[in-house]
């Protein structure tokens, strides 16, 4: 683990390569640096956790603004899915801490988050921006709640806003990328948020590291803010197919390397 200071700057330049290698491939950064604070940062679990969940707390307002200026807000769907991913945080909180506060056991949760979400960067195609769906199949909005609440709990468990999981998911029933996007990203805020609030409140009654490591945290998202920015703009000069491909081969290696060291 690098000594105080070089954790922050280590932390930073690797939440930025990260980020810019996972944006253009359609996943958040806060994915990959949790496995990355574990084996290199030693981040204390399950400390690891809320500060993963900090990432997305600084690095996405910029992308929400930028939204925002575009008019583009998500509208009714925004609502929905905070609705559910809230009371999911919270719960996903509550059980890591209390069910599943050891090292081992939560390399188990790295590798049932990281496996799949590699078969499906790996196995499928990338949608264009602009490509709608022909006919619009939708979900039931008790439906829409139940799936947000639970890509909130997950997130409240491993550490990520949980956009990446919901934006596919949403996409392929049929809503445009364009209501989604800004939907899933509003959610990847507020998510994060109230995770934190929650292992701040749990912190006061548990002994052992369990709020989040504050300076790494923040140095994650500023990393990871710069990173995004920069891997959107240099998205169209990669190729989509190459990059998801080489992307959802890494993380199905580390989640791989995750899933021995758990099931031992």
């Amino acid at each position: 683990m690098p000594g105080t200071g070089w954790t922050e700057i280590t932390a930073l330049l690797a939440a930025f390569a990260l980020a810019v290698l996972t944006t253009p491939a359609g996943i958040s950064g806060a994915v990959l640096l949790l496995p990355f604070q574990v084996s290199i940062l030693g981040t204390p679990s399950p400390a690891v956790t809320p500060t993963n969940l900090l990432y997305n707390v600084v690095a996405t307002p910029g992308a929400l603004y930028r939204y925002w200026r575009q008019g583009q807000t998500g509208g009714r769907l925004t609502l929905l899915l905070i609705t559910g991913t809230l009371p999911g945080v919270i719960a996903g909180s509550v059980i890591r801490v209390r069910l599943l506060p050891g090292p081992q056991i939560f390399a188990l949760v790295i590798a049932a988050v990281l496996l799949p979400l590699g078969l499906w960067l790996t196995l499928t195609r990338p949608a264009h921006p602009d490509q709608a769906p022909s006919r619009i199949r939708g979900m039931p909005r008790p439906a829409l709640i139940l799936l947000a609440t639970m890509v909130g709990c997950i997130g409240g468990i491993y550490g990520i806003g949980g956009g990446s999981i919901l934006a596919p998911i949403l996409t392929g029933t049929g809503r445009p990328p364009s209501q989604v996007a800004p939907a899933a990203l509003a959610s990847t805020f507020v998510t994060p948020a109230a995770g934190v609030a929650t292992f701040l409140i749990l912190s006061i009654h548990r002994h052992g590291p369990v709020a989040p490591d504050w300076p790494t945290g923040i140095a994650l998202g500023i990393g990871g803010l710069a990173g995004a920015y920069t891997g959107a703009r240099i998205q169209h000069h990669l190729p989509d197919l190459l990059i998801r491909r080489v992307m959802g081969v890494l993380v199905i290696a580390i989640g791989a390397r995750y899933l021995w060291p758990g099931l031992s």
